[in-house]
């Protein structure tokens, strides 16, 4: 991949100026900015969604597969099964019967040039799914990615885990010469997560990701593409994401030490000029002298380096307008299955104390979000009852954003009879909100976006216990701590589903729910222990490859 002076603006707003960079082709490559440098917007430009002002990215003649940070499957595959869903990404049979006819075709104009091309064209397609190794890939990324029980189940009954899970799935046994994943680690367990991890950095092609994932960068990646949102520039670091903050702190570090000589300099060649501008007119040795500094200050300013500009974090207030009971919910004999499936909870039993972080961990598709969603009434328990006190009050972080209307404005989606507009809005501004931003329709932003409105959403309502479901999609990690750190000092009580564990630490967990594995290989651990940092690493130790 060779990208030569990329240029693009929306607007006033300039995302590349003359970027330059390029690829080689069994590279993997961790794409990192800050929100808004144009990271998802470069995919859409290789994928020839978007058009650049100026430039050019070439591109060897090889498929592409592409992830998206939001997975949609059309609904057309609705009543399809996994398995065809997957096998369609190598769709061998349907080219093979293209490439009979076209035979056909050659065997009656043996001399049509145009058809011996489509024929070439056909079979190095077809030889580019790597036939021989077909049954085998896909059975190993089936195993692998722990979907041996969803292979005949419809595409429309999958949770927003398994979705992801599939389309990633999917993607991967494409086989395309270049893969395009943005945030291709949110909703994955540890042990799928592991082997992803495992299966890229062997990829025989190349490989572009986007991530705040810091661990899975770090183990995938060779090189680094940094897109700098205040200089509109791209720099390529050869090394995965450690190596490319260390080298980039010191790099601003640097960059800091000079821009602050070049302001003294300006300020004393400055000084001089205004001495000499109000001299007397006597003094024409002084004045002399002045508008020589003065052709060197428009030179220096002109040479002056853009210092990198620090952006505004998210800023949260999240005290409940209420205590709870003592007990502010209890779940009891808890059992539910979805039709045709087996029991996902039997018997289940737990009890939450006030202003506890209560941790929910397990595999895909084994009940995590679903219970939740019963908790929150979503869904009705085959037996067992959920009793919350009478002074609880939920908020329900949901994994897939779904408490969002995407049809309305930002400000229609929060709105609260608790807050008056002027209110309402500047509490966006904490949330990044600001100005005529709080019009758009949620349905044009970005999934970091969505995240941000349904994080605001969630806490104005003030209540005293917040179920949160994968709340670290989308959002960076610098993010991610700060919602971390207003969480653990938060008065109500917290239910989360999470398979970030350093994002556990910052909670601040103090039990843990975990649901069984349906491998009866694997270890039970018990159902809800006393959290601590020990057990939530052997927790995932179990869960991982390297058992």
């Amino acid at each position: 991949m060779k990208a030569q002076h990329l240029s693009l603006s929306f607007g006033v707003e300039k995302i590349y100026d003359d970027c330059s960079f390029h690829f080689e082709a069994k590279d993997k490559v961790g794409i990192v900015g800050v929100n808004g440098a144009g990271k998802s917007t470069l995919f859409k430009v290789i994928l020839g969604q978007q058009k650049l002002d100026d430039g050019e990215i070439e591109l060897p003649s090889l498929r592409l597969g592409y992830l998206p940070q939001e997975i949609k499957i059309d609904k057309s595959n609705d009543d399809i099964t996994v398995w065809q869903y997957i096998a369609a990404a190598r769709p061998v049979d349907e080219l093979q019967e293209q490439l009979n006819a076209e035979y056909e075709k050659l065997a009656k104009y043996p001399d049509s040039n145009a058809i011996t091309e489509r024929i070439v064209k056909l079979q190095d397609l077809i030889d580019s799914y790597d036939i021989a190794n077909f049954d085998y890939e896909l059975l190993k990324i089936i195993e692998k990615m722990h979907l041996q029980d969803l292979m005949d189940a419809p595409m429309k009954q999958l949770s927003g885990g398994q979705k992801s899970k599939v389309a990633f799935a999917r993607v991967l046994f494409e086989n395309a010469g270049l893969l395009l994943l943005d945030e291709p680690t949110n909703h994955l367990d540890v042990e799928t997560k592991g082997f992803v991890a495992n299966y890229l950095r062997n990829y025989r092609g190349m490989v572009m990701v986007i991530s705040h994932d810091v661990e899975f960068l770090d183990t995938v990646t060779n090189k680094t593409l940094f897109l700098n949102k205040t200089t509109h520039k791209t720099t390529v670091y050869r090394g995965n994401y450690t190596y490319f903050r260390r080298q980039y702190a010191e790099e601003k570090a640097e960059q800091d030490k000079r821009i602050t000589e070049q302001e003294r300099e300006i300020k004393r060649i400055q000084e001089f000029v205004e001495r000499a501008r109000n001299a007397k007119r006597s003094n024409t040795a002084l004045i002399k002298q002045g508008h020589v500094r003065e052709k060197m200050l428009d030179r220096k300013l002109a040479e002056l380096e853009v210092r990198e500009q620090e952006y505004q974090k998210v800023e949260m207030n999240i005290s409940p307008s209420k205590q709870s009971g003592k007990v502010p919910l209890e779940v009891q004999n808890l059992t539910f299955h979805y039709p045709g499936k087996a029991p996902l909870f039997e018997k289940l039993s737990f009890s939450l104390t006030r202003g506890e972080k209560f941790l929910i961990v397990g595999e895909n598709g084994i009940g995590k979000s679903t219970l939740l969603k019963l908790i929150m009434g979503e869904l009705t328990p085959d037996e067992g009852t959920i009793i919350p006190s009478q002074n609880t009050t939920i908020a329900y972080y949901a994994q897939e954003l779904e408490i969002l209307d995407e049809r309305e404005t930002i400000l229609d989606n929060v709105k609260s009879y608790d807050f008056t507009d002027t209110e309402m809005r500047s509490i966006l501004s904490n949330f990044l909100f600001r100005g005529d931003d709080v019009y758009k329709r949620v349905s044009v932003l970005s999934p970091g976006e969505k995240a941000r409105v349904a994080l605001c959403k969630i806490l104005t309502k003030r209540t005293n216990v917040i179920i949160l479901d994968e709340p670290t999609n989308h959002f960076d990690p610098e993010t991610q701590k700060i919602i971390g750190e207003n969480f653990k000092d938060y008065d109500g009580t917290i239910i989360m589903v999470s398979h970030n564990p350093s994002f556990a630490e910052q909670v601040g967990i103090t039990r843990m729910l975990i649901l069984p594995s349906h491998d009866p290989e694997k270890p039970a651990l018990g159902i809800v222990k006393n959290y601590s940092h020990e057990l939530l690493e052997y927790y995932y130790y179990l869960n991982s490859d390297l058992v």
